[in-house]
């Protein structure tokens, strides 16, 4: 089997293996890049394998004339710089002792030991220069069938990572199958090492939690994450109950990580998955407006109002309404015709915010449609 793909034929890609090869070293391109190119998904990172040494990696860039940074030297791992594009370099490497976040290792000299320690087997396919694919643990066959197994014993892989634990869930709602369900061994396994977890930083599994909500319908995987313990071991207080009905209710509707979110809730969501101010603050904007009446929602809450109807629809187990969705949409757009001019002098201070505030609540309530002039009019 053969791979064609623009950025593996690309003359900075090549310039990359030839810079590795030429000189006597083995060169295969390895994990997304080459799993996406094989079911038409797109690649972003551009990662390579080889049976150089990290010191003889970063001579043979300069000898080519391309930029090399150690980014990660210690563990094999070299960035190299080709026509702009990063390629992260690493020799070939095999676990020698593991603690469940961190990995001490040894360069290996073949493909066999260093497909060994990787976690899926879709992600242990390597593709050669010239788009040969080499398969050493089955990995075709499971993402033909789209089947996310872990490489050999999934306990011991969970074991050298409990980060694991949560790429099985997020790589099942990308890659995986829902005819075929989840894999079992793979789910037991995360059950049993659902204390790991707490070896997490809040950075690592807010990161894998935003990539598995932003999947097409990760609503399956969660339930089985759900399921197996490890959904409330990372968030307590969650529920995956509502999710599949928010996903169906987005049809036609670009999906949302933090409206998801909003959705299965949670407690201390920012700390938890470590949210940017950003995001913190169109979450607590979503879950405000769940109890704003839908006369004010779009309003109200012009940037969130729809993420806040679609996730109070699915809590409530409810379609989509089309006359309140254009009545949110329409809301959006309004702006209240009075300004605080159009009361002075006659309203000053406190009195001049209250009078405001009343006009405002009677405008909303005329669905929008009174104008400054009748709003301004003496009771």
């Amino acid at each position: 089997m053969r791979i064609t793909a623009d950025w593996l034929t690309s003359e900075r890609s090549q310039a990359v293996c030839r810079m590795l090869t030429d000189a006597g070293y083995q060169a295969f391109f390895v994990g997304g890049c080459v799993r996406n190119a094989l079911i038409g998904a797109p690649v972003s990172d551009l990662d390579v394998c080889t049976s150089a040494l990290p010191e003889q990696t970063l001579t043979l860039a300069k000898k080519a004339g391309l930029k090399a940074i150690p980014t990660g030297i210690d563990h094999g791992t070299i960035t190299v710089i080709s026509g702009g594009e990063p390629y992260e370099i690493t020799t070939f490497r095999q676990d020698v002792e593991t603690d469940g976040r961190h990995a001490v290792v040894a360069f290996a000299d073949n493909i066999e030991d260093d497909a060994k320690r990787r976690d899926f087997t879709m992600n242990a396919l390597y593709a050669a220069p010239d788009g040969t694919i080499v398969d050493p643990v089955g990995g075709i066959a499971d993402l033909e069938a789209r089947h996310v197994r872990f490489i050999g014993d999934a306990d011991q892989r969970i074991r050298e990572d409990y980060l694991r634990i949560l790429r099985f869930f997020r790589f099942t709602a990308w890659y995986g199958d829902p005819e075929i369900g989840i894999d079992a061994d793979g789910l037991a396994a995360c059950a049993e090492n659902i204390d790991g977890l707490e070896a997490l930083s809040a950075e690592r599994i807010g990161a894998e939690m935003k990539k598995l909500l932003s999947a097409p319908d990760p609503a399956p995987a969660l339930a089985a994450m759900q399921s197996c313990g490890a959904l409330n071991a990372i968030l307590p207080g969650a529920t995956a109950q509502s999710l599949a009905v928010l996903v169906h209710l987005e049809d036609g509707i670009q999906p949302n990580r933090l409206r998801r979110l909003a959705v299965i809730g949670g407690e201390d969501l920012v700390e938890r998955l470590r949210l940017s101010n950003a995001e913190a603050k169109k979450l607590a904007a979503i879950q405000a407006g769940l109890e704003t009446d839908i006369h004010e929602l779009g309003y109200r809450f012009k940037d969130t109002a729809v993420d806040t109807y679609l996730v109070r629809q699915a809590s409530m187990g409810q379609h989509l309404n089309p006359d309140e969705l254009a009545q949110i949409k329409q809301a959006t757009r309004q702006v209240f015709p009075v300004t605080a001019a159009d009361l002075m002098p006659e309203y000053q201070g406190p009195a001049l915010g209250q009078r405001l505030r009343e006009l405002e609540e009677r405008w909303i309530k005329s669905g929008f449609f009174l104008s400054a002039a009748e709003l301004c009019e003496r009771d």
